[in-house]
């Protein structure tokens, strides 16, 4: 069984920063694409950032320069380094993991059009 756990959410005011980390387990296949997808109340789930294996990365515009996302290949785990948060970041973050991630937006995350979803996360930027 596969298993995506987060870690790293929490609260903090505009500026601040926070790091996520997402450790998966049970993969059937090598060399796994993970990313975050975030989505808030009202909202789709956008992808927020996403890495191959080889260290390519994509970001959303909206994270572009403050956002960083690397991975530990041995340890199956991707970080998101989140820097200058905006109350606008405010979302439930996902990691999510498949030999692809192409979609950048979905209706809701947890959907099997990606194989393998985390739980969630709650980022919280106050203003």
């Amino acid at each position: 069984e596969v298993r995506l756990v987060e870690s790293g959410g929490g609260s903090v005011q505009a500026g601040g920063s926070l790091r996520l980390a997402c450790t998966g387990s049970g993969f059937t296949f090598d060399d796994p694409h993970m990313g975050w997808y975030r989505q808030s109340h009202g909202t789709e789930c956008d992808l927020v950032s996403s890495i191959r294996s080889d260290g390519t990365t994509e970001y959303a515009d909206s994270v572009k320069g403050r956002f960083t996302i690397s991975r530990d290949n041995a340890k199956n785990t991707v970080y998101l380094e989140m820097n200058n948060l905006k109350p606008e970041d405010t979302a439930q973050y996902y990691c999510a993991a498949d030999r692809l991630i192409g979609v950048v937006a979905l209706a809701s995350c947890g959907t099997p059009f990606i194989s393998y979803w985390g739980k969630g996360i709650l980022v919280t930027v106050s203003s």
